[in-house]
């Protein structure tokens, strides 16, 4: 039988999510193009927005991929992607930057920060299961296991929930602390374009997931 919720709920959210990414990707490649006048590179601004707030201990490396840059916490490292890690670009810069504000939240200790990492086990858990037990309480009509399975699910949701504040504020530190001698007022802009579009990839997987939760709830009520 044809699913009509997910082609209304899913599909929708899905290409949103996919146009999100593509946005992402075509405005770095665009702004990588522009170098910044003091020819930094993104590691060695990441390195001085780091120590300047007394992050020493925080390393950087580079890892393989495009646009795999990313914090570690429970290593204390800072991953840049081979697109970043070496260049000198308005874009390359503000993905290090943005990177170096999640190392400032947590060890700022920034509420959002601590509620997303408290909840990744739980989130892991539910990300795995929460289908299967949502299929085998529909299968054999035990609808109290079908909404756990779907409340399962939610975490998910949640998760990108609480993830929405703390890729904002990462942006906004990042954005401040390049006003500070590392970039210029008009490469700035392009460096506001890059993370602006990046955020709304994480805007359109919460859509996703919601839209997902929605249908599950759906089908659960229609088979009751």
């Amino acid at each position: 039988m044809f699913d009509f919720s997910y082609v209304i709920l899913v599909l929708p959210m899905l290409l949103l999510s996919m146009i999100a990414q593509a946005n992402v990707s075509s405005t770095f490649q665009k702004y990588s193009r522009i170098l910044a006048a003091n020819r930094m590179t993104a590691a060695e601004a990441a390195r001085r927005i780091l120590d300047s707030r007394g992050l020493h201990h925080i390393q950087i490396i580079r890892v393989a991929g495009n646009l795999t840059d990313h914090f570690d916490p429970k290593n204390n490292v800072l991953a840049l992607s081979e697109t970043v890690h070496d260049s000198p670009s308005v874009a390359a810069i503000g993905v290090a930057a943005h990177e170096a504000g999640h190392a400032i939240q947590h060890a700022e200790g920034y509420v959002p920060v601590r509620i997303r990492s408290a909840i990744v086990p739980i989130t892991q858990f539910g990300s795995k299961l929460s289908m299967p037990i949502v299929i085998l309480g529909l299968i054999l009509g035990v609808y109290p296991l079908a909404y756990a399975g779907i409340l399962l699910f939610g975490t998910v949701a949640v998760f990108q929930l609480v993830t929405l504040p703390t890729e904002f504020d990462a942006s906004r530190r990042a954005m401040a602390v390049l006003s500070e001698g590392y970039l210029t007022d008009e490469e700035r802009v392009g460096t506001k374009k890059v993370l602006t579009a990046a955020a709304m990839t994480y805007v359109a997987a919460l859509f996703v997931s919601l839209a997902s939760l929605l249908r599950l709830l759906l089908i659960v009520n229609r088979r009751r």
